[in-house]
């Protein structure tokens, strides 16, 4: 087979020719979910190997900054607990499980797995299915605390909550573009991580996280050019028993577009350098 069309070959490779292998690189990988599924359950045993509680820690650690957070901010925003924890403990799991984990362990995606690159021909998406598999099953777990929180208040939001699950997978192949944009670049330029750590932290406090939407009044205007409250709000609101905007929903899909877009075309263009780069 020719070295450029290889779907695992690791020379580069340009124009139409990279769109080719990248584009098999990615059907390979849907062939190979097994195989990721199985790395990714792999890299959660790993990590909490000789740990008691294992990722259940993370668990544990948001339940207690769910309790502090929730008291404090309550009073100082002067909103009634009751209708604050629900919203704090949901938005909280779906940035540090969701959105910004997945960004953050995007960008050592392919450097994570320096070994496996070099010591097996495999596709390269399927470190970015990798790496889905592992938050997948952070989330899993984690999302038992504003569950815990609903029962709790006995909130349920019903059928409605059904309309997060299309979010989630327009967050799936958020995080898989991502993985492939974020992990390349970061792989050639080791100075990105805390680049996009710092950006997070400041994404996290100009997006309505810990405080909501209604305290902006008449400035939420603004909100609609954050791309994250768009993402976010796709997936929150159904759980909390709303039906998100037309035009939050039309933002989300537009951005999930054009950075699935940009994603697509930088993988393309250096997939072939990538075992030189980890």
């Amino acid at each position: 087979m020719d070295s450029g069309l290889s779907v695992t070959g690791h020379s580069p490779s340009r124009g139409s020719t990279s769109a080719r292998a990248a584009l098999a690189d990615l059907r390979e990988t849907v062939g190979l979910w097994r195989l990721a599924v199985s790395l990714g359950w792999l890299d959660i045993k790993l990590r909490y190997r000789g740990s008691v509680l294992g990722p259940f820690w993370l668990t544990l650690s948001s339940v207690i900054m769910l309790g502090s957070m929730g008291v404090i901010y309550a009073r100082l925003f002067h909103v009634v607990l009751r209708e604050y924890l629900p919203f704090l403990s949901l938005s909280l799991t779906l940035w540090q499980v969701g959105l910004a984990g997945i960004l953050q362990e995007s960008c050592t995606c392919y450097t994570d797995a320096e070994r496996s690159i070099r010591a097996i021909r495999l596709p390269y998406a399927l470190q970015a299915v990798r790496v889905l598999v592992r938050n997948a099953i952070v989330f899993a777990h984690n999302i038992v605390v504003p569950l815990g929180v609903f029962a709790i208040y006995g909130l349920w939001p019903g059928a409605i909550a059904l309309l997060s699950l299309p979010a989630l997978l327009l967050w799936a192949l958020d995080g898989m573009a991502a993985c492939l944009l974020l992990g390349t670049l970061c792989a050639r330029f080791r100075d990105l991580p805390p680049i996009v750590g710092a950006l997070l932290q400041i994404a996290f406090y100009v997006t309505p996280v810990i405080w909501q939407p209604r305290q902006l009044g008449a400035h939420g205007w603004w909100l609609i050019f954050n791309p994250f409250y768009s993402l976010l709000e796709i997936v929150r609101a159904p759980l909390l028993g709303h039906v998100p905007s037309s035009q939050v929903t039309s933002v989300a899909l537009g951005v999930s577009v054009v950075f699935c877009g940009i994603a697509l075309a930088a993988f393309a263009r250096v997939r072939g350098r990538l075992a030189f780069w980890v």
